[in-house]
């Protein structure tokens, strides 16, 4: 009977979770996910970020809109907004990009991709809130969670009957790119 419960959630999942540990390449296979829903013709919104790099040395997480190509500061080591390590978050960029995003790929698009729910997002009630609009839209959604990250919005998506969490690691993150995509394009 087990089996069988996990086989249907299985099938009707329609909330992909990517988690792991930092720098396994989250972003990076989310983005060839999008990338390659887009291939097919598939409409996907929502937003990424991607660290920044100065002379080698991190300086920030830049934050892009994937319809728009809208972009800003999700946070940088200079700034006076909520501090999450060295890192100041930018609320302004987080909520008039990211947010925005979101709530743009809920109106628009087939597919909403959330990168990601972690400390520095949490930070922003808009952002929570579209992300749980998002989660509770009829629509597919491809979203990072932060592995480390305590609020009651992570356990709520952890939680979900209709969601399927993936700990991505690098020597299965090729694996499930394939996986991942067959995945997505059976479920919309």
């Amino acid at each position: 009977m087990v089996g069988l419960m996990q086989k249907m959630k299985m099938n009707m999942s329609r909330v992909l979770i990517l988690t792991g540990a930092p720098g396994v390449g989250k972003t990076t296979l989310l983005t060839k996910i999008v990338d390659a829903l887009k291939a097919k013709g598939v409409s996907v919104g929502g937003m990424v970020s991607h660290e920044v790099r100065k002379d080698n040395v991190r300086v920030g997480f830049e934050i892009l809109d994937l319809t728009s190509g809208k972009h800003g500061w999700l946070a940088h080591v200079n700034g006076d907004g909520p501090q999450v390590g060295k890192y100041h978050v930018n609320l302004g960029d987080l909520d008039r990009i990211g947010t925005a995003a979101i709530t743009q790929a809920l109106e628009k698009c087939r597919v909403i991709a959330i990168d990601e729910i972690g400390p520095m997002e949490l930070y922003s009630q808009k952002f929570k809130q579209a992300a749980a609009q998002a989660l509770e839209s009829k629509k597919l959604v491809l979203v990072v969670v932060h592995g480390k990250a305590k609020d009651p919005l992570v356990t709520q998506v952890k939680r979900r009957v209709d969601a399927e969490i993936f700990n991505v690691t690098f020597s299965n993150r090729e694996k499930l790119l394939e996986q991942l995509i067959s995945k997505a394009l059976n479920t919309i």
